[in-house]
């Protein structure tokens, strides 16, 4: 071959080379490629399913409502079903104190509705209603944005109106998935049955706006003196405001929130076109509110005692009658007597108590309608001296007596020195002079004494479960107590030592008379012996008829105790008679300082006039102060003895030693009359004795045989080289 041909092989050959590489490089390019082919398809293939199961689902769903909406009653059942249960609460002879439920108004149609109504509750609470169906994307979409990032975004709440409707009238307020789930089925159902007229008509006439008011004209009868056919602007602004949040914006609560609420209507109303800028710009504060007259002091108690209801009873939705504890002329005295008797610009609570711990009566303010806050079993406010009931206690059942000296003088106990309120000090003095006059520092001698735990302990035994603090300034009432707990303990006093339970409810009746709940009788044993209740009584008794209580006084026996905190922030006074015990309490809400606030003044004088009424028909009783000491409380101050005499050694006037069974019978004061001294012969003659000892022995302890026989004269023995 000529070399022309060899280079023209050689270079077919590598052409070749050089295609077999190049479908090399396309092979691998391609299995490279492959990874993002199958990702591709892999998406395909999900995107492919999601809209299967979507469209599963969407069948699902549809089948849910459509079951749904042909299970839903009638517009005509809807519109008669009325909500809420109606509770009717008796006083203690049977009479009725007041009804809890339900207010209905009148029923007013779609067309009887004022347009202002409907716009002013679109606006606020469901600005799509008209355009879903009947549950909002929006809404959904964004509350599912600000589960996921946090956020607060301005979507509004979840729930629309339709679903709303669906919640009062099928389900209850729980926020778990299940109940938003059924609750969107439901409101879709009610939106293929009804029209978004007749859902506007029941949601209007069935939403809960508070104060026990269900629909727009109980609403409007309750806030503002007339039905719902004659709401102004501002009106119909005030009452849509409520769905949010009925308590926190009700008018009769709140009128300033309730006027800002309003506001934010308007605004909305403006933004969405229903009202003028001008319309919006009404003065919602000049609306005239209804004056809430009839109610009273009595709500403190039935606010306390209805949800109890749901502890005691099974779940249940009929009408049911509650009997109760109170006492309808108590409650009124004591009522008066809060009112009449509580500075101008404090607030007065009372509790009374009878001898079982059933409420007589109770007041938690001295205007129910102006706050409903329960300052009588809710306010934590510190009981000052009316606390060393307890300090007292314990220092009667470590061994005290009323009537026991004690030291009233400066004191500093761990860098704490407590003063007296007048500022001195009378020295020595006993006990009881110290309890009635309330010392501050004999308090605090004894409670570091006997330990601050022990006290705390004792306030334990007698019911009070709030926090107690055990530094040394707890012996003055440092620790902050409700005026319930406090009368609790007092009436364990009242009731010989025996823990008292209070409480307000005897039985509960349902609709056609069966009993659903009976109060048993508890049986407790008492919690300090007889004579610490003797002598805490002979105390407090003191208190009033000497010391610091004495405007507690109402012409029979009374026990109690005063309170006062530093700055006059609190005043206190707690006591018992004829088996009633009451405790009142005095102050200002903001805990500052009122003027001339003393428990031995306002309180004292209110629980006076109280007691006056509560008693009177009942016999007067004296207090059993008489003390049947315990055995160990008996002993000689000097160490007791305990088995026989002779088995102890006995020291004469001359310090001499005499062992047991060795004394002289005229020297003995042990010794029976007419047993005579041992005749046995001693163990050494007279003569060995004195010559082992080197001189003669004293004639005391020469025995009496042979003194008798020697009759040797009585002489001074010197010893040995003097």
């Amino acid at each position: 071959m000529s070399k022309r041909g060899e280079r023209l092989q050689d270079k077919g050959a590598r052409g070749n080379r050089r295609a077999a590489s190049e479908r090399s490089a396309s092979s691998a390019k391609e299995r490279q490629g492959a990874p993002g082919w199958r990702g591709w398809v892999w998406m395909k293939r999900l995107v492919v399913w999601g809209a299967g199961l979507a469209v599963l689902a969407t069948v699902f769903l549809a089948f849910a409502v459509g079951f749904a909406a042909q299970s839903l009653p009638s517009y005509a059942t809807l519109q008669a079903t009325q909500p809420g249960q109606t509770i009717v609460i008796r006083a203690r002879d049977g009479r009725e104190l007041v009804e809890i439920g339900p207010s209905f108004g009148e029923w007013l149609t779609y067309d009887e509705i004022p347009r202002n109504m409907t716009n002013a509750m679109i606006a606020v609470e469901d600005k799509r209603f008209h355009s879903h169906f009947g549950v909002d994307p929006v809404r959904l979409t964004g509350a599912l944005i600000e589960g996921v990032t946090g956020t607060r975004a301005r979507f509004g709440g979840t729930s629309t109106i339709t679903q709303q409707l669906a919640r009062n009238l099928f389900l209850n307020n729980n926020r778990s998935l299940d109940r938003k789930a059924r609750e969107a089925v439901l409101a879709m159902a009610l939106e293929w049955q009804f029209s978004k007229e007749e859902i506007l008509e029941l949601y209007l006439n069935k939403v809960y706006f508070g104060g026990g008011a269900y629909g727009i004209d109980s609403a409007s009868r309750k806030f503002f003196s007339h039905p719902a056919t004659e709401l102004s602007i501002e009106e119909a602004a005030i009452i849509a405001g409520l769905v949010k949040a009925p308590s926190q914006y009700s008018p009769t609560a709140d009128v300033q929130a309730a006027v800002d609420r309003a506001q934010v209507v308007l605004r909305l109303m403006q933004e969405q076109g229903y009202v003028t800028p001008d319309q919006a710009r009404v003065d919602v504060s000049a609306v005239q509110l209804k004056e809430q007259a009839g109610q009273n002091s009595v709500r403190y108690f039935t606010d306390w005692v209805l949800p109890q209801l749901d502890i005691i009873l099974p779940e249940t939705y009929e009408p049911i009658e509650v009997w109760t504890t109170l006492d309808i002329g108590m409650q009124r005295a004591a009522t008066a007597a809060i009112e009449a008797n509580t500075p101008g610009s404090a607030q007065g609570a009372l509790v009374s108590l009878d001898r079982d711990g059933a409420i007589l009566a109770l007041v938690g303010g001295t205007d129910y309608v102006a706050s409903n806050f329960n300052r009588a079993t809710t306010a934590m406010r510190q009981p000052g001296s009316a606390w060393k009931l307890f300090v007292y206690l314990a220092a009667l059942e470590a061994g005290y007596k009323p009537e026991d000296t004690v030291n009233d003088t400066p004191v500093t106990i761990d860098g704490w020195s407590p003063r007296n309120s007048n500022g001195r000090n009378v020295g020595e003095t006993d006990l009881r002079t110290a309890f009635a006059y309330s010392i501050n520092t004999v308090a605090a001698q004894l409670g570091n004494e006997v330990g601050f735990g022990t006290v705390a302990s004792m306030a334990r035994r007698f019911g009070i479960n709030s926090k107690v603090d055990t530094n040394p300034s707890m012996v003055l009432g440092a620790s902050e107590m409700r005026v319930m707990e406090m009368t609790q303990a007092f009436a364990g006093i009242a009731a010989k030592g025996v823990t008292v339970a209070p409480f307000g409810i005897t039985k509960v009746t349902g609709a056609s008379g069966e009993l659903l709940y009976q109060r048993e009788a508890a049986t407790n044993s008492p919690v300090i012996p007889d004579y610490v209740v003797a002598g805490i009584t002979d105390l407090l008794q003191a208190a009033v008829q000497t010391g610091t209580g004495r405007a507690a006084q109402i012409g029979r026996p009374v026990a109690g105790k005063t309170g006062t905190t530093s700055s006059n922030k609190d005043g206190w006074f707690i006591g018992f008679s004829s088996g009633i015990t009451t405790g009142v309490w005095m102050g200002r809400d903001d805990a500052k300082a009122v003027p001339g606030l003393q428990g031995g003044r306002a309180p004292a004088q209110a629980f006076a006039a109280y007691m006056r009424y509560a008693v009177r028909g009942r016999p007067v009783e004296e207090f059993d102060v008489t003390l049947e000491l315990p055995e160990w409380q008996l002993e000689p101050d000097e160490e007791a003895l305990f088995g026989e005499p002779e088995d102890y050694y006995y020291i004469d006037e001359q310090g001499n030693l005499i062992e047991p069974g060795r004394r002289e019978p005229d020297d003995d004061p042990f010794r029976p009359e007419g047993e005579r001294e041992s005749d046995a012969p001693p163990a050494a003659s007279q003569d060995f004795l004195e010559e082992a000892t080197g001189g003669a022995l004293p004639p005391q302890q020469i025995p009496r045989s042979q003194r008798e026989q020697r009759r040797v004269p009585q002489q001074p023995v010197f010893p040995q080289g003097q």
